[in-house]
């Protein structure tokens, strides 16, 4: 183990020194001051660069967990006159997208005696008129209320085309 004295170190003042420059100090033991200086200054460089994205990384992640989505299928992948899923549960301010599929036109309607009480049936669903006529056209819809709603789509209810979602 070396034992240092203050009468055999120089501290040598870093006050001008230049990343550039290679500057040597003379006193019991060489430093090389742009060595010790420049990974300080690339250490404090790369932990600013990852405090910054980490910062972004929260926000976009708060952003996102209030703009979260589910996509529910209108019709299944073989034809089938189905939600898909038609049966889940979603948190308060989540979007729930409505995607037509397969066996168009579809619409979203939401059962006013089926859905949680204080919540207009329809602000929430398309009416029974309009439609989703082509493939990828979309409704989306935003549930803030807790409770259970069913809805359906009016041109196929009969054929059990019918779902329910849960907001937790």
């Amino acid at each position: 183990m070396a034992t240092v004295t203050s009468a055999a170190v120089a501290i040598p003042s870093f006050t001008g020194l230049k990343a550039a420059g290679a500057a040597k100090v003379n006193a019991t033991a060489k430093v090389s001051a742009s060595a010790s200086a420049v990974p300080r200054l690339s250490i404090k460089a790369s932990l600013k660069d990852v405090g910054v994205a980490v910062a972004a990384t929260a926000a976009s992640a708060l952003l996102a967990s209030n703009a979260m989505a589910i996509e529910v299928l209108l019709g299944s992948d073989d034809g089938g006159l189905a939600f898909v899923p038609n049966s889940f549960s979603i948190s308060p301010g989540e979007k729930i997208v409505f995607k037509n599929n397969a066996g168009f036109p579809h619409n979203v309607v939401f059962d006013e005696d089926e859905i949680p009480s204080g919540v207009d049936a329809g602000k929430i669903s398309m009416s029974e008129e309009d439609l989703l006529n082509g493939p990828g056209e979309t409704y989306a819809v935003t549930l803030t209320e807790k409770g259970s709603y069913s809805f359906y789509c009016s041109p196929h209810q009969g054929a059990g085309m019918v779902g329910k979602v849960t907001v937790n």
